[in-house]
């Protein structure tokens, strides 16, 4: 019981009503939030959304952050990782198979959450770490295989089916193949990383005492046997944390929709603002990482958010595909694959650098500030 009490504190009860209390509310308000809707109970939904958003974002971190000193990397960092990623997954593929036609939502989702991730976040991460330490050492060999992967799976999603694909989308007979080898060559790096060379993703800075956790020392095996009450409790809450700001983030898209319509403002901007909240949890996480000095947990939360993503996602909405029949359009606009392509390069080359500084963020975050002069384009 003293282990119960210690993790379902007063504060974490209070932020699960809050943020369930507000999917239910959404829920039972029918059509008094149907678009349009009046200025002021626009302005005053939002505000109340993002912030439930943002209290269930922080009981979030406080328990990634447990789980992660109990664990240590990468298996910290994974549970926060995949416990969003898949959730992302479940409701792109919901809304895949409700009514109307959504031929590019994955494309358009991932492609958001591949810019904010690889430059909004790394950048700002970067560049406050880099401030306040100097310069940080990642380790290398975790951080290339990360781009490894990326290069991998971002070419096969939005560069491949521009050119092989009719209509930027795969045909079935092409579509089976890329989900097959989508499938297997994230699992078996899922493997190698959680086991074999779960060494390549810990922290080789000098002087900074990483969150290793009992499970880098006994193995995470003994760990879960020993503490399996507390994993089990933990990564539940977290879990049941996560899920309203994801089903909040995606409730009030028609919101966002209507509202930057009246502004006259991109369409675009709705689902990079959204994607934005959905990793606001990541987001924190990551930050906070690098003001410990822990570069390489920020690129575990950021690169291993991004595989798990694309890993996740392509396979997923193109089986639905097929099986339902609909067009799953991949191939991306010039202009994004341009600047995705300078985001991965600019990836690789601050990552392999000997020591990671302010610098390195700076470049990532002005890339950001020219992808959203696209999206507002």
């Amino acid at each position: 019981m003293s282990t119960v009490r210690s993790i379902l504190t007063p504060a974490a009860v209070a932020r699960l009503l809050l943020g369930w209390g507000a999917v239910l509310a959404l829920a039972l308000s029918g059509s008094l939030l149907e678009p349009p809707v009046t200025g002021p109970v626009l302005v005053t939904a939002l505000t109340a959304i993002v912030g439930v958003v943002l209290v269930c974002a922080f009981g979030v971190v406080h328990e990634a952050e447990h789980l992660a000193r109990r664990l240590g990397d990468p298996y910290g960092s994974l549970v926060l990782t995949l416990s969003i990623v898949v959730i992302e997954v479940i409701l792109i593929s919901a809304v895949m198979l409700g009514p109307g036609e959504h031929a590019t939502i994955a494309r358009d989702s991932v492609m958001a959450v591949s810019m904010i991730i690889l430059n909004l976040v790394i950048g700002l991460a970067l560049l406050v770490g880099g401030r306040r330490h100097g310069g940080l050492a990642p380790n290398r060999t975790g951080t290339s295989q990360y781009h490894a992967m990326l290069v991998v799976l971002v070419a096969l999603a939005f560069a491949v089916p521009a050119v092989l694909g009719t209509g930027g989308a795969y045909t079935s007979g092409q579509a089976v193949p890329v989900v097959v080898v989508t499938v297997a060559l994230y699992a078996f790096f899922l493997a190698r990383q959680t086991g074999a060379q779960a060494g390549d993703f810990r922290e080789v800075t000098p002087g900074v005492v990483p969150h290793e956790g009992t499970a880098a020392r006994t193995g995470v095996r003994a760990v879960v046997a020993e503490h399996r009450t507390e994993l089990l409790l933990r990564a539940g809450l977290l879990v049941a944390t996560v899920l309203p700001i994801v089903l909040l983030s995606h409730d009030m898209a028609a919101l966002l929709d209507d509202g930057l319509g009246r502004l006259r403002a991109p369409t675009a901007l709705a689902g990079v603002l959204i994607a934005m909240i959905v990793f606001l949890p990541e987001s924190i996480t990551s930050v906070r990482a690098a003001l410990a000095g822990e570069v390489q947990r920020v690129s575990n939360l950021c690169h291993g958010a991004l595989v798990s993503t694309v890993g996740l996602t392509i396979p997923a909405v193109l089986v639905i595909g097929m099986l339902t029949g609909q067009t799953v359009v991949l191939a991306e606009s010039p202009v994004n694959l341009l600047l995705l392509g300078v985001s991965l390069l600019l990836s690789v080359a601050t990552f392999s650098a000997p020591r990671v500084t302010a610098t390195h963020g700076a470049a990532h975050l002005a890339v950001f500030a020219v992808y959203a002069v696209a999206v507002m384009s």
